[in-house]
């Protein structure tokens, strides 16, 4: 006759060891998809540089803040600036693992020259505001307002975004206008303001609303015309690749999503 065989007994201990065993697993499984959805894994360390719009500049560092505090023994240093002179600086040779372009055509100079790994993504949208001292004093309510006598008015250099959707933005309203002085990059044209060297400037809403209550922006209906795509990017010659990858993937996270729509930046 066969052999019965006797059930094993499941003992308490036994109960535990498996128990051990099950939780071990899925910690193991939890941990696994965790990298996987932050796009890297164990071999993020290091420095991660990133060049990056002026316009970020809030943001972006917040979230190196949380980069560093996801991935301990990482640095994320910045350079913050005008897209276009940061991207001749990375066509030029310098060392750099992420860029983030204020425009499309910007970000394209850094691709044609092969600099890129991989097609940028666009991340994030800005739209433009008028900037005006506090209380707006001079009662300035549409682009039209900004060529009144007397008024100072400052624009971003015509080869920057910001320039160049100012530029778009008034073409679409017809308005000709000769500022007081064109400014390297979006942070230039709101500190004419701010130290009241300038009456007015065409920014970024994001640079309005993290400047505080040290200037008030006023909506028009033209900046509708001229909203700017941001892309990013790993590059090529990145010395932290890896690092880099991460980064990215956290800026276009769900938690990058919610940083970056606080501080006013619109969804692509």
């Amino acid at each position: 006759m066969p052999t019965r065989r006797t059930p094993l007994a499941v003992t308490p201990a036994r109960v535990r060891t498996v128990a051990a065993g099950s939780a071990a697993l899925l910690a193991l499984t939890a941990c696994s998809s965790s990298a996987e959805s932050d796009g890297a894994g164990s071999e993020v360390s290091g420095t991660v540089t990133v060049f990056a719009a002026a316009s970020l500049k809030e943001s972006f560092t917040e979230l190196g803040e949380r980069f560093e505090e996801r991935y301990p023994g990482t640095q994320v240093t910045f350079s913050f600036g005008g897209s276009d002179s940061l991207a001749a600086s990375i066509t030029g040779g310098a060392p750099a693992d992420v860029f983030a372009a204020a425009g499309p055509s910007t970000m394209a100079v850094v691709r044609d020259a092969d600099a890129t790994a991989g097609a940028p993504v666009t991340f994030v949208r800005n739209q433009l505001q008028i900037a005006t001292l506090p209380g707006n004093p001079d009662r300035i309510t549409s682009l039209k307002d900004l060529t009144r006598p007397g008024l100072k008015v400052v624009l971003c250099d015509k080869e920057v975004p910001c320039g160049s959707a100012a530029q778009k933005a008034l073409d679409s309203g017809g308005v000709k206008l000769t500022p007081v002085s064109y400014e390297q990059d979006v942070k230039g044209a709101l500190m004419k303001v701010q130290l009241k060297e300038a009456d007015a400037a065409l920014v970024y809403r994001t640079d309005v609303k993290a400047a505080g209550d040290k200037v008030q922006g006023v909506s028009f209906p033209e900046s509708a015309e001229a909203i700017n795509d941001y892309p990013i990017a790993v590059l090529k010659d990145a010395r932290n690749a890896e690092a880099a990858r991460a980064f990215i993937t956290l800026v276009r996270s769900a938690e990058g999503r919610r940083v970056l729509t606080e501080a006013g930046f619109l969804q692509p």
